[in-house]
C-alpha cells in the first residue's frame, strides 16, 4: 500500500470522527437552543460590557456594584431607545395609516388607468379573491399566530436567561473561567488559559466592530431619510441599527421597510431615492467600512466572513448566521495561538528545541559518573518539574 494512501486514510477517518463529534454537538445545541442561544448572546454582551466593568473595578468598585451598575445601565439605555422609538411610531402612525390608504387608492387608480386598463369589476374581483384566499387559509393563519405566540414566549424566556447569565458573567466571570479550566488536564491548563483569553479578546473585538458597523448603517440611513423628509426616520434608523446585528436578513428587511414607508407616504420617486441611498450606504459599509474595521479588529478575511454567514444560515437559519462569524473568529484565534505561540501545547517546546545528541561512538563523561544512576532514577520527577507549565524552570546548575 503506498504511503500516501495510508496517510490519506489515517487523516480521513480522524477528520470524519471530528466532523461527527462537531455535528453531534451542534445537534444538541440546536435542540437546546432556548438555553444555548441566550448563553451565546450573554457571552457576546459580556464581551461588550466587560471592559467597562474592569475600569470600574480598577477605580475601586466592588465586583457586585460594578457588574450591577453596568448591567442596569445597559438595560436602561436599550429600554430608553425603544421607548423613544415607540413614541415616535405612536405619534406618526396616524399619518402613515392615512397615507397608506391614499396609496392604496392610487394603486387602484393606476390599475384602472395605467397600462393594465382593468375595469372596476375586475379590480373588485381581485380584491374578493384576496379576501377569499385569506379566509380559506384562516386555520393556517391561526396556527401561525399560535406558533408566533410560542416563539414570543421563547424569546421572553431567552431574554431572562441571557440577562441572568450576563450578570454572573460580569460579576463572577473569572471564577467561572477558572472552574472551566479545572476540567482540563493540569499540564494543559496554562495553554487553555492563554487560548481562552485570546479567544475572549477576539470576541471583544468582534462585538465592537459589529457595533461600529451597525452605527455606521443606522446613522447615515437616518440622515438620508431625514433629508428626504420620510416619516418615522428615527425609528427606521434604529431598526436598521439593530438589523445590522442579523447578517444579510436584517439589512434586507429593515431597508425594505424603509422603502415601503417612503413609497406609501412620499411616492414612487422618493422611494427610489431611499432605495438608492440605502443600497449606497450598505455597499460602502460592506466593501469598505466593514472589511476595514472587522478585518483589522477580528483579523478575518471578508471571504471567510461571507462563507461563515452563508454556511451558518444554511444549516441553522438566522441563529446560525448570527453565531457563525464569532464562532469562526474564536476557532481561528485559538488555532493561531496553538500554532504560533512559543509556549503552545505540551510538547511543542521540546519539538521545536530538541536536545543535542552525542556523536556516535562517544560516551558522555557524566554517564559514567556515580551520580548518573541517580539522575536516571530521578528522571521522571525532574522532567515533571522542568516541563510542567504550572511551575517555573529552575536556573541551570541549581
Amino acid at each position: 500500500m503506498p504511503v500516501s494512501i495510508r496517510y490519506a486514510a489515517a487523516w480521513s477517518w480522524r477528520i470524519l470522527l471530528i466532523a461527527a463529534a462537531v455535528a453531534l454537538l451542534g445537534w444538541v445545541a440546536w435542540q437546546l437552543r432556548v438555553v444555548t442561544f441566550p448563553l451565546v448572546v450573554a457571552v457576546l454582551l459580556a464581551a461588550l460590557l466587560a471592559p467597562t466593568v474592569s475600569r470600574l473595578r480598577a477605580a475601586g468598585w466592588r465586583r457586585g456594584a460594578a457588574a450591577g451598575v453596568v448591567l442596569i445601565g445597559f438595560v436602561v439605555v436599550v429600554v430608553g431607545v425603544l421607548t423613544v422609538v415607540g413614541r415616535q411610531v405612536g405619534g406618526q402612525f396616524g399619518r402613515v395609516a392615512q397615507e397608506a390608504q391614499r396609496a392604496i387608492s392610487q394603486i387602484q387608480d393606476w390599475l384602472a388607468t395605467g397600462p393594465l386598463q382593468l375595469s372596476e369589476a375586475q379590480i373588485t374581483n381581485l380584491v374578493d379573491q384576496v379576501s377569499s384566499a385569506i379566509q380559506s387559509n384562516e386555520n393556517w393563519l391561526a396556527t401561525g399566530a399560535l406558533s408566533t405566540a410560542g416563539a414570543a414566549a421563547e424569546v421572553l424566556a431567552g431574554m431572562a436567561i441571557a440577562l441572568f447569565a450576563l450578570f454572573f458573567f460580569l460579576f463572577d466571570g473569572r471564577n467561572i473561567w477558572h472552574w472551566c479550566l479545572s476540567l482540563a488536564p493540569r499540564s494543559l491548563r496554562t495553554d487553555a488559559d492563554g487560548a481562552g483569553q485570546a479567544a475572549f479578546g477576539t470576541l471583544i473585538a468582534y462585538v465592537r466592530s459589529t457595533v461600529l458597523v451597525a452605527t455606521f448603517d443606522g446613522v447615515f440611513i437616518t440622515i438620508w431619510l431625514l433629508v428626504l423628509s420620510v416619516p418615522l426616520a428615527l425609528p427606521l434608523g434604529v431598526l436598521v441599527f439593530f438589523g445590522a446585528f442579523i447578517p444579510l436578513v436584517g439589512a434586507f428587511l429593515s431597508g425594505a421597510l424603509a422603502v415601503l414607508v417612503a413609497f406609501v407616504t412620499q411616492g414612487f420617486i422618493v422611494a427610489l431615492l431611499v432605495l438608492a441611498g440605502i443600497v449606497a450606504v450598505q455597499q460602502i459599509e460592506a466593501h469598505l467600512f466593514a472589511p476595514l474595521v472587522m478585518g483589522r479588529m477580528v483579523k478575518l478575511h471578508p471571504l471567510a466572513i461571507v462563507l461563515a454567514i452563508s454556511a451558518g444560515g444554511l444549516v441553522f437559519g438566522i441563529i446560525g448566521a448570527i453565531v457563525a462569524v464569532p464562532l469562526v473568529a474564536v476557532v481561528h484565534t485559538v488555532g493561531a495561538y496553538f500554532r504560533d505561540d512559543a509556549t503552545g501545547p505540551a510538547g511543542t517546546r521540546q519539538a521545536e528545541q530538541p536536545e543535542p545528541r552525542e556523536p556516535p561512538g562517544e560516551k558522555s563523561v557524566e554517564s559514567s559518573s556515580p551520580s548518573a544512576g541517580r539522575d536516571v532514577a530521578d528522571g521522571p520527577e525532574r522532567a515533571d518539574v522542568e516541563t510542567s507549565p504550572m511551575t517555573t524552570r529552575p536556573p541551570p546548575g541549581e
